[in-house]
């Protein structure tokens, strides 16, 4: 895995920090601050930094960070940074200026000071942290689209430490559960089927800024030391390009700490009903290379699923045993507040020994033939170079992505299709892509009612796929009797803009866009036993332009109703596989576009201790790209038609006074198929694949300071996944599920350790209606959800 990647790191890395300083010095980024009348009575910092914000119009985040009382009133003509630095001179707190008007406050942390127990908030209400998924440092309650933001503590507190644990807190973000890294993530209910094949993923993965899949399964990176994920709603084509058609599922990392010294270790074991013993470590360090100016941060982690599915022909216990490793490097060098250089790299390696369907009557067991593992693997690196000055912000991100996976098959089913003899046969899947990206953009700064985004964008992918059938005998295993060697580049150059004018105090609206061009070159040289050899060779081209649309009216308190028309797009593509060609009509298949127009309003309400996001949704899809399998097993890419999607969601968190928290989420969709391609099928099923009506979850959280300053959590977190079909040609019904994790927790200061218990009520219900595509007859085949496990996570931290 050797060579890495792409990110852009937005300024708000800041966010990491712990114990900040008052910047007197920001002001300087601003030409003439502006002189404000502040008049701010003595009274608790939490609610005198609410009042300073109010009357200077500041994004104020984490005032409640902030403990103790002004010793007096503060009544001065001065600019806000001064206001700040003055009312905060004998508090336990600082500020950093993270956005244009949008102050973060934390808690100040000396040199080898711990906080106590008694410093955690109560989870995060919904949105609550600054997002970078606009480019742009923001507050998501100020943007007009539909965006979750989860704190990495959050997910610590709960257990969850990828995309799939993680999804009742990820805000509507479903996962099809083919095994780990096999997985095609869903936003919205828009779903192109349950399959991975040649079209770009409908959920665009990123780590940082980082594209880092292009049309593979999901690489199911481990959520270790994280500062954030960000989960952002509806197609994205303006900022983010092909591939973003549903959303963005973004990680951002922790980065660097200039200041301070840090480290943590987690390590833990768990024990599954009828399975193998579960095992992870995982921990990060930071160390200031050069204080203020230059800092080294590393996370590692290493985790065994014991796996829990009996595989009787070959005599394999627990097959579906998991291995998961991985690292990763941060470097940051700020010179000065102006000049920002980072560069990250980071690897991971999954393997999975066998798949985890079986067939319905089986219980816990399978009878496959041979053992189908799955490899995933990726490593990524990036430099970024970021400089401002005052009217704007220049960043510069260059990285590369080697991304690859491996998948056997049972193919005995098919064998005759392709050799006249062998005992069992073999389908192997193999994918290696590297990505080198580069985004460069320039943004406006200041608080100005004018504000601006430009930059370039441009993309160069190169894909090798193999695959091949193997026959197996007793004297001469893994005989290669159907083989497609097929190589892929695709270059991409895109340049977009966003622009947005406050027409009003309350009033905002924005435009923006993406053009591009997409140049794909396919070779394929496939050879058969039965059938005459044959070879490809073509390109193609594309171009288009994505535009976005977007009002929104500020309502005072924190809350905003919006309304905004964005676009989603993929390119099209070559088929190539087959020992027999495909017709001349399914030979190649073309882009695919979504338009979406959405309503949505977000709430802060009853002191801050209600949040409501929510939006409705209608979605018009032309020229649907879904992959799909043929009789013999193969894939292949087409259009199955058009469809329309409309919708509602929403994210809604509740803090009651005493330490208990209330989180839920939940969507609703109703998708309509039209204009079939004839080409594919005649008539489509009414509504689309993979994708169920409504899915929801909740997460209850309960924390108390206790004797001795011991801090106890409690937390219990569930998710429904509603019914659907995995295909569409109309295959089986699967989900209508609920999946359960619970969580006690007890910590004094460094120390501290959590008891946890996932599938409380030990249910087996089809998760996933599909496993192995050669199945000629159709039986039924079923993922049954893992059964109840508990377990232990013991963690220290400097």
């Amino acid at each position: 895995m050797g060579r890495i990647i792409a990110r852009r790191r937005e300024f708000a890395a800041a966010l990491a920090f712990a114990g900040v300083t008052s910047l007197a010095a920001v002001g300087a980024a601003r030409a003439a601050p502006a002189r404000i009348h502040f008049h701010i009575e003595a009274k608790p910092y939490s609610e005198a930094l609410l009042d300073l914000a109010q009357q200077a119009n500041l994004t104020l985040l984490g005032a409640a960070a902030c403990e103790g009382s002004m010793p007096q009133r503060f009544v001065a003509a001065t600019s806000f940074e001064r206001a700040l630095d003055q009312v905060l001179a004998d508090a336990p707190c600082g500020w950093k200026l993270v956005a244009p008007d949008t102050v973060q406050v934390a808690a100040r942390r000396r040199e080898g000071e711990h906080v106590t127990a008694a410093a955690p908030p109560p989870t995060a209400a919904v949105s609550e942290l600054l997002v970078t998924a606009t480019k742009r440092v923001r507050d998501p309650r100020q943007l007009a689209v539909s965006v979750t933001a989860v704190s990495g503590e959050q997910l610590k507190e709960v257990g969850a430490n990828d995309a799939a644990s993680g999804s009742a807190e990820l805000g509507g973000m479903l996962s099809t559960n083919l095994g780990p890294g096999r997985d095609k993530l869903l936003l919205r209910g828009i779903s192109d089927g349950a399959y991975t094949g040649r079209t770009r993923q409908m959920v665009a993965t990123y780590i940082d800024d980082l594209p880092i899949n292009y049309n593979a399964p999901d690489p199911d990176l481990r959520l270790t030391d994280v500062d954030r994920v960000e989960i952002v709603r509806g197609p994205q084509g303006t900022l983010y390009g092909s591939g973003s058609m549903s959303g963005i599922y973004r990680i951002v990392t922790r980065q660097p700490d200039l200041q301070h010294l840090a480290a943590e270790a987690r390590v833990t074991g768990a024990v599954t009903e009828n399975g193998g013993p579960s095992e992870a470590i995982d921990g990060y360090g930071n160390y200031p290379l050069w204080r203020g100016v230059a800092a080294v941060r590393l996370a590692a982690y290493q985790e065994m699923d014991g796996g829990y599915l009996d595989d009787t022909v070959v005599n394999r216990k627990d097959a579906n045993r998991t291995l998961r490793y991985g690292a990763r490097l941060g470097l940051l060098y700020q010179p000065t507040d102006a000049l920002t250089v980072d560069f990250n790299a980071g690897l991971q390696h999954l393997r999975s020994n066998d798949t985890q369907y079986t067939s319905p009557g089986l219980g816990l067991t399978r009878i496959n033939r041979i053992l189908e593992p799955h490899t995933n693997d990726i490593a990524y690196a990036v430099g970024t170079v970021k400089y401002a000055w005052g009217w704007a912000e220049f960043t510069s991100s260059t990285g590369y992505v080697e991304h690859a996976f491996h998948s056997l098959y049972d193919a005995t089913a098919v064998q005759a299709l392709f050799t006249s003899f062998a005992d069992t046969s073999a389908y192997s899947e193999v994918a290696h892509t590297d990505m080198m990206v580069e985004d460069a953009y320039l943004t406006s700064r200041g608080g100005g009612r004018f504000q601006w985004l430009i930059g370039v964008y441009g993309a160069d992918t190169g894909q090798h796929t193999p695959a091949q059938l193997l026959a197996q005998h007793s004297f001469a295993p893994d005989v290669e009797v159907y083989g497609d060697n097929r190589y892929d580049r695709i270059q991409e150059l895109a340049g977009y803009g966003e622009a947005s004018l406050q027409i009003d105090p309350a009033w905002s609206v924005a435009v923006g866009g993406r053009a591009f061009a997409i140049h794909t070159h396919t070779t394929s040289s496939v050879v058969s036993e039965l059938f005459t050899p044959r070879s490809l060779d073509r390109s193609t081209n594309f171009s288009g332009f994505s535009p976005k649309v977007s009002v929104q009216r500020e309502l005072g308190a924190g809350n905003l109703i919006y309304a905004v028309m964005s676009q989603g797009f993929r390119p099209g593509g070559v088929n190539s596989g087959g020992a027999v060609p495909l017709p001349k009509e399914r030979e190649t298949y073309s882009p695919d576009k979504l338009q979406n127009y959405e309503l949505g309003v977000k709430l802060d309400a009853l002191d801050h201790h209600l949040s409501l996001n929510s939006a409705v949704f209608y979605e018009i899809w032309k020229d649907l790209q879904t992959d799909q399998f043929r009789s013999s097993g193969i894939p292949f890419t087409t259009n199955a038609g058009d469809a329309h999607i409309a919708g509602i969601e929403f994210d809604l968190a509740y803090r009651f006074d005493g330490g208990l928290s209330l989180g839920l989420n939940g969507r609703y969709s109703r998708s309509r198929t039209a204009n079939p391609n004839p080409a594919f099928l005649a008539v489509l099923p009414s509504s689309l694949p993979g994708a169920p009506s409504f899915s929801g979850g909740g997460v209850v959280s309960y924390q108390r300071l206790l004797a001795g300053d011991w801090l106890m959590r409690l937390t219990g977190e569930t998710a429904y996944i509603g019914r659907s079909r995995v295909a569409f040609d109309g295959s089986f019904p699967q989900g209508g599920y609920v999946s359960t994790r619970l969580v006690a927790e007890a910590r004094h200061g460094r120390y501290g350790a959590q008891v946890f218990m996932t599938n409380p009520t030990n249910a087996f219900s089809d998760t996933f209606a599909f496993g192995n595509p050669f199945n000629p007859a159709q039986v039924r085949q079923v993922t049954p959800q893992q059964p109840r496990s508990v377990g232990v996570t013991v963690y220290a931290d400097y």
